[in-house]
């Protein structure tokens, strides 16, 4: 079954620096097959039958041992990841797919979470909560905007990573090849 993993945080600057091709390829010694990457910022696709919690789990502690750093990682199968962009819940607002963000979560956010983070948005910004997806919408762009503060902080309570849209639909895409 095609995956697809999302590391947070990895070679944003001089942090966690995390080599494509040398990620690629611990995860093919291990025995993950068709594993690919995308861009620079922690995306791979790959073939596992494992569940996708297990399989984070595991390239967690892959991860670790490798390149000795601490990355929280998000699986989300083919099927789920097409049901996120399927949803596309704020379609109609974001016009630009870089100020679109999506971040995937661990497990669903405290209600309590969901409704602090709803008390950050400031017009034009929106935000809708799915399941283990939080749909943002920033067209300011994200530098100043409080919601975004408090998507990328640990105020969350459950390990998360964001991709804007035009990332999550590559991603889907390579998933599909």
């Amino acid at each position: 079954m095609r995956q697809v993993l999302l590391l947070r945080g990895v070679n944003l600057g001089s942090r966690n620096r995390v080599a494509m091709p040398r990620l690629r390829g611990a995860l093919s010694e291990v025995g993950f097959a068709d594993v690919a990457t995308y861009l620079q910022s922690g995306n791979v696709v790959l073939t596992s039958d494992a569940d996708s919690d297990r399989l984070a789990a595991r390239c967690e502690r892959l991860i670790a041992d490798t390149f000795e750093l601490d990355i929280a990682v998000i699986a989300r199968t083919r099927d789920e990841l097409a049901e996120v962009v399927a949803r596309n819940p704020l379609g109609e607002f974001a016009v630009n797919p870089r100020r679109y963000q999506v971040s995937f979560l661990a497990e669903e956010p405290h209600p309590d979470v969901v409704h602090t983070l709803a008390e950050s948005v400031l017009e034009p910004e929106r935000l809708v909560a799915i399941g283990r997806e939080l749909y943002a919408w920033h067209p300011d762009g994200i530098a100043r905007s409080r919601l975004w503060a408090r998507l990328a902080g640990p105020t969350l309570g459950v390990k998360a990573t964001a991709r804007n849209w035009t990332t999550v639909t590559k991603l889907l895409a390579l998933a599909d090849s």
